[in-house]
């Protein structure tokens, strides 16, 4: 009995010994708990509020604005551009910078004061059918709570009428609010990301853990030209991945590609790259190929959490954003959801596209960086 404790106790004693060695893989498995907790638990909301909307009144009486306050007040909506047309509103709409567009007709009041049915028009983004429910549901009683305030003296007498105010709702981009068209195209950007960080973080650390390093420093090439070399061969896989993905959303879900094919190929092979460099940059940061993989979940988790693929982005709280923002993930998000169902164009996404290039610059400097201390 003596010996078996004492062998066990051996081994207990290596294993932790091991463990206090590897500071990485020790850190990891208490980081990727408190992460999950965090994102989980204040990131996100199934309920999202603050949405942002553009409001479009033509009409500026005292009873628009005390709606319009009642309806800012249930906090589902967030008032943050007042475009003066109908084209400046549809492009804010297109481009994603608002989940609602509020229009109130220039004869809203007068329709009102007359006993007639007075509308409000509203143009949603239905692509994610989720982030409507609970701000259509507000506008009603929010409405008619204002009316309560605003309908005294001459105006008392409606008070007990049935509400003249319509609301008529317009599904932008998904009529029929199926969850498929917003799921679909926003898989294409998980995928990718799965599959082309975790598979770049293996590349120097499977080089390291079989020896062949020695090969690759006395080859007479350059960090950047190794990165490259290293990086190609899974773009054209990341290709392949695009148009399988691509074929069988449209054969299966029957998702098609509004917009321009070559601007969401474009976007797809930035998104490739960007995905590469940072996979490229987690194998010069790890040591053997399980740290590569645990340090590939801390960007696939928050990519798949804080990107606006399951939950809206808008409706998040403002650090998740600021972490969203310096995903990849984010901002290709916009862009194959942009093109896929809405149809936009390059005045549309030119933003999330020029933010993944400066995003690839920026980690192709430090993965270059990071090989060159490597080599040494």
């Amino acid at each position: 009995m003596n010996g078996f404790l004492r062998r066990l106790g051996a081994i207990i004693v290596k294993e932790a010994v091991q463990l206090r060695r590897d500071k990485l893989t020790f850190a990891m498995r208490f980081g990727m708990p408190i992460m999950q907790l965090l994102l989980f638990g204040y990131a996100i909301d199934n309920d999202p509020r603050h949405l942002p909307t553009a409001v479009l009144a033509a009409d500026q009486s005292s009873i628009t604005r005390t709606i319009l306050s009642s309806i800012q007040n249930t906090t589902y909506m967030n008032f943050t551009e007042r475009p003066s047309t109908e084209e400046e509103a549809d492009h804010l709409l297109r481009s994603g910078q608002v989940q609602f567009i509020i229009s109130i007709p220039s004869d809203f009041t007068r329709r009102l004061v007359r006993g007639e049915k007075a509308q409000i028009l509203i143009d949603a983004d239905a692509t994610d059918p989720a982030a409507m429910a609970g701000p259509l549901a507000a506008m009603g009683p929010a409405i008619d709570q204002a009316l309560q305030r605003e309908l005294v003296g001459p105006l008392a007498n409606l008070k007990g009428k049935p509400s003249g105010v319509e609301l008529v709702l317009q599904r932008r981009y998904n009529p029929e609010g199926l969850t498929r068209l917003n799921i679909v195209p926003g898989l294409l950007a998980v995928i990718l990301t799965m599959t082309m960080v975790m598979m770049t973080a293996l590349a120097v650390t499977r080089e390291r853990e079989r020896g062949t390093m020695e090969n690759l420093l006395a080859m007479p090439v350059k960090p950047l030209e190794v990165m490259i070399g290293k990086i190609l061969p899974y773009v054209l896989i990341g290709s392949v991945q695009m148009v399988v993905i691509l074929l069988v959303s449209w054969l299966l879900f029957d998702v098609a590609i509004q917009g321009s094919i070559a601007l969401l190929c474009a976007g797809t092979v930035l998104f490739i790259a960007v995905n590469l460099a940072v996979g490229f940059t987690i194998s010069t940061l790890t040591q053997n190929q399980l740290q590569a993989m645990q340090a590939s979940f801390f960007i696939m988790l928050p990519s798949i959490l804080l990107s606006g693929f399951m939950f809206p982005f808008a409706g998040m709280p403002v650090w998740a954003q600021v972490i969203g923002e310096a995903l990849p993930a984010t901002h290709f998000m916009r862009v194959v959801r942009g093109v896929m169902l809405k149809g936009t164009g390059i005045s549309d996404v030119w933003v999330a596209m020029t933010a993944m290039a400066v995003i690839l610059i920026v980690v192709s400097t430090v993965s270059v960086s990071r090989y060159k201390v490597t080599l040494d």
